[in-house]
Formats: structure tokens, C-alpha cells, sequence
């Protein structure tokens, strides 16, 4: 049986100087409260049955912990993104070797490209990507020719999706594990792209976390969206993430999973 594992960074104690975009800066982001939900993330992740991968720290960077930003993964393959906030380009650090270690080829994003993970969402053949934020077209181009040279990739479509509602197309829409695209309306810039799109009704169930099966991991800020999917027949572990979501985080922001 292959490795279920999931790559993880710790928080940063400057986790309040984090950037943000689109919503109001908050005055009482816990870094102590932060850390220790980043423990209960990476334990929900154990108890479903995942080995969590710690990358290095980078305790200069105060967004480090949004380590899905830094690597798409698709096959044998890891891109290693350039994120649109040259702020965060230090976040590569210390990445490539434990990725290596468990057998990817790593390609880089080159400039004048620019990539964060988060404007990724993968499904089946199909991978969306968000431009207009914090990802161009050169980006997402490298990033087209580096899943050509996984095994499967040949038969991959990559489709750019504009995202100006938010900071990255997956703080808008993720997928559930039959591939139905949801999100909340108010952030998706237009949901006819997916013919089977599932409206949730609270802004934190947009974001799911895919832990096999039909089991998802989720945001506990929204009780409404977990209870819908429930009544669709998936298993659901609710994680408290509220430090994070004052920075714009959600949980597919914690961590890539990787396949061992």
C-alpha cells in the first residue's frame, strides 16, 4: 500500500505579520492559539490516516504555514511555485530536498512566472487554475509543461479561471471527493464553469481538505456547509482554524498531500 502523506510547515511566530488582501487586517491573531491548531490539524490529519511530512521552518516568514502556496504536486511531480508576492518567494526555502526524499522530481517556476499553489485546483484530468491575483499566464504555462512530464499527464487539461473576488481561486472553490466543484457564491467569480457546482452557504465550507474515500476535512466555522455535506453520504472532521482564517487561511492552505 502506498504512504498517505501529507506535507505540513509549522507556524511562524510572526504568523500576525502575515499579508492580506481581501479582507480586514485582524489586531488579535493568536500565534500561541495558532500553533496549537496547527497541532490539532496535523493530528485530525494522523487519526484519518496520514503521515505528516514537517517541512523546515521558516520562522522569518510569517506566511509559511500556507505551504500548499509553495508546491503543486500531479504524478512524479512537484512544482516548486514563485509566488506573485515577492514577499513569500523566501517560503521555498528547505522544500525540495524532504520532496526528493520521498521520490518527486522537483521543476521550478522560472520568472517571469509567477504560481502559489492555492490558485490550483486539481480533480480527476482536470486542473483549474485562478490568474489575475497572484498567478500570470507564464506561470501557469510552466506549469502546464511540468505535468506533461508525469506519467498521466498528456491527458490533463488545464483550464485559467479569472479570480478577482478573492486571493486565490481556492479560497473560492474546492472540490468534494466525486468531483463536484463547491463554493460560496459570494467569492466565485463565475460558477457556470462547473456544470455541477454546489453553492454552500457559509464562506468556510468552500474549502475542503480530501482525506480518501468520502471523507473530508473542514473549517468548524461552518457548521451548516458540514451538516450538507453529511446528508450527501461524506464522512466529515471539523478542525477549528479561526487564527488562520483571520489571514485569509483555510485548510487546504496547511498542507499538500503527497503520495508515498
Amino acid at each position: 500500500m502506498h504512504r498517505r502523506l501529507a506535507l505540513v510547515r509549522r507556524p511562524s511566530p510572526r504568523l500576525a505579520d502575515g499579508i492580506v488582501t481581501h479582507v480586514e487586517r485582524s489586531p488579535s491573531v493568536d500565534a500561541h492559539l495558532a500553533l496549537r491548531q496547527w497541532e490539532e490539524y496535523c493530528a485530525a490529519l494522523e487519526r484519518r490516516g496520514w503521515e505528516v511530512l514537517e517541512a523546515p521552518a521558516v520562522d522569518d516568514c510569517p506566511d509559511g504555514v500556507f505551504v500548499e502556496d509553495q508546491v503543486v504536486v500531479f504524478g512524479d511531480v512537484a512544482v516548486l511555485c514563485r509566488s506573485g508576492a515577492p514577499a513569500r518567494r523566501a517560503e521555498q526555502a528547505g522544500l525540495r530536498e524532504p520532496l526528493e526524499q520521498v521520490g518527486y522530481r522537483c521543476v521550478p517556476i522560472e520568472a517571469p512566472g509567477t504560481l502559489d499553489g492555492g490558485d490550483v485546483l486539481k480533480w480527476g484530468r482536470e486542473i483549474w487554475v485562478g490568474i489575475g491575483g497572484r498567478s500570470n499566464d507564464a506561470g501557469i504555462a510552466q506549469l502546464e509543461q511540468a505535468v506533461r512530464r508525469a506519467p498521466t499527464g498528456s491527458r490533463v487539461t488545464v483550464h485559467r479561471v479569472p479570480v478577482t473576488r478573492t486571493l486565490h481561486l481556492k479560497s473560492a472553490v474546492t472540490a468534494l471527493p466525486l468531483g463536484t466543484v463547491i463554493g460560496h457564491e459570494a467569492t466565485v467569480d463565475d460558477q457556470r464553469r462547473w456544470p455541477d457546482f454546489l453553492a454552500v452557504p457559509e464562506p468556510a465550507g468552500a474549502h475542503v481538505v480530501l482525506l480518501g474515500g468520502l471523507s473530508v476535512l473542514m473549517s468548524a466555522a461552518a457548521p451548516r456547509t458540514a451538516h450538507l455535506f453529511q446528508s450527501l453520504g461524506h464522512d466529515v472532521t471539523l478542525v477549528d482554524i479561526s487564527e488562520f482564517e483571520k489571514l485569509e487561511g483555510c485548510v487546504t492552505c496547511l498542507s499538500v498531500r503527497l503520495r508515498g
